[in-house]
This record gives C-alpha cells, sequence and structure tokens, in this order.
C-alpha cells in the first residue's frame, strides 16, 4: 500500500503518541529506560505548540511513562487504557481487582518463571509476557497464554505486541482511551492523530478515524492512513508539528 506524504498544515490537531517502537526504540527492560532529552524536549515543545492536547498512550503504566519522560508529566493512558490521567492531573481507572489474575500468576510461574529469555511484568490489573530474547519461541509461548487465559475466564483476552502477549481485562482499550480525552479541554473540537507501531494501537488508529483525524502507522508490522518508517522518523516529523 502507498503511503500519501502526512499534511504538513492540517487543522488544529489532536495528539496521541505510543511510546515503545514509535518515540523509543524497543529494550530488554523497557520499564528501566528514560528517554534521551531529544525525544523529552520534542514531546513537551510538541504539546506546547498544541495548546496541552498532547497524550501519551501506551501498554506501559502511567508511573514507567512518568519515568521515561522525567521531568515531563503528561496527560497519559497507561495499561491500554485502564488507567488515564487527565490534563487537570485527575485520575480514572476501571474498577478491576488485581485478584483476578492470582491463577494466572502462578501459572505463570510454574510454566515460564525459570526460562531466561523470557520475561513476566506483573501490571496489578494486567500480565505481559516479554520474549524479545527468544523470538522463535512465539509461538509456545501464545499457546501457554492461551491455556492461561481459560482458566482467567471471559472477562480477559490476550494482547498481542512486538514479541510480547498481554492478559488484559477485556475493557482495555487504546480507542477508548482517545474517546475520553477528546471529550475533554484542550482536546475537544480538535482532530484527533494517533501515532502507533502496533497491533495494540490498532483500536487508536480507529478512535482518530470515527472522528475525523487519522493514523500514522510506524514501521510496518501494523497499516493506517500515513506512514513513518521508524522513531528517527516520527522525531523529524514531530519538528513538522512544532512549526506549523
Amino acid at each position: 500500500m502507498t503511503h500519501p506524504s502526512i499534511p504538513s498544515a492540517p487543522p488544529p490537531q489532536a495528539l496521541f503518541l505510543d511510546l515503545d517502537g514509535t518515540l523509543m526504540e524497543f529494550r530488554d527492560d523497557p520499564t528501566a529506560v528514560h528517554a534521551d532529552s531529544a525525544i523529552c524536549d520534542a514531546v513537551a515543545a510538541c504539546s506546547l505548540r498544541l495548546g496541552g492536547a498532547l497524550a501519551l498512550v501506551s501498554g506501559r503504566s502511567i508511573a514507567d511513562l512518568d519515568f521515561s519522560l522525567a521531568p515531563h508529566r503528561l496527560p497519559a493512558a497507561g495499561l491500554h487504557g485502564l488507567e488515564r490521567r487527565d490534563t487537570a492531573g485527575n485520575r480514572h481507572s476501571p474498577n478491576i481487582l488485581p485478584d483476578a489474575l492470582a491463577k494466572a500468576r502462578n501459572s505463570i510461574g510454574a510454566k515460564l518463571l525459570d526460562d531466561p529469555c523470557v520475561s513476566i511484568e506483573d501490571k496489578g490489573i494486567a500480565l505481559a509476557i516479554h520474549y524479545r530474547g527468544a523470538p522463535e519461541r512465539g509461538t509456545m509461548i501464545r499457546a501457554i497464554a492461551q491455556q492461561i487465559l481459560a482458566d482467567v475466564g471471559p472477562s480477559y483476552r490476550l494482547l498481542e505486541g512486538a514479541d510480547v502477549v498481554e492478559l488484559v481485562p477485556r475493557v482495555a482499550s487504546k480507542g477508548n482511551a482517545v474517546r475520553a480525552f477528546m471529550v475533554e479541554e484542550p482536546f475537544t473540537g480538535r482532530r484527533p492523530v494517533f501515532v502507533g507501531d502496533d497491533l495494540t494501537d490498532l483500536d487508536g488508529f480507529q478512535a482518530a478515524r470515527e472522528m475525523g483525524g487519522f493514523g500514522i502507522a510506524v514501521g510496518h508490522r501494523v497499516d493506517a492512513e500515513y506512514r513513518l518508517e521508524n522513531v528517527a522518523q516520527v522525531l523529524r516529523w514531530l519538528s513538522t508539528v512544532m512549526a506549523a
């Protein structure tokens, strides 16, 4: 599919940015990485240029996002939309008990904890199995995750990403996070643009389309109206937003 150039002077935008694979390259331990100053400064400058209508929308927790982009604290949706911090700093989250995953924690520990190429990220109300160190084991790990999901029950689903599979509550949705931001100032009335690189970003793209905006895919794992090839191109594109 041939992608046209991203509009250089669009109507007033609301910008939603994934982090890993979009603003930052993937790391073996993404929760322990701070973005370099160029990324932090570019995102903060874009937020200022857009009058604050910029939010991070990620599978990471909001605490991890704050760590990565410190000292900046931006509007953010973490855990695929399960937690959200609005522009005023108010926190929003569904009423989901972490105990729902107790059986899944035990199963994952029994099956995968001793595998040095696999890491388990416990997010409280979600669990991520990372296998970046052994991508050839993806089929096996997804099969194990399916078995664990059957024990957890229908209130959860599997969400696949780049060398990761997550058990998340069925209500988790980056698209719903975008919709929630878009009825709040300063996002309301703007044209939403969602930038992401992975399958977990597809519902963010869709939410943007529903409200007259568009998606920008980074790399080639997913498709959208527009494409940027890599993180470096995302940062260059952000400079055009600042200059618009």
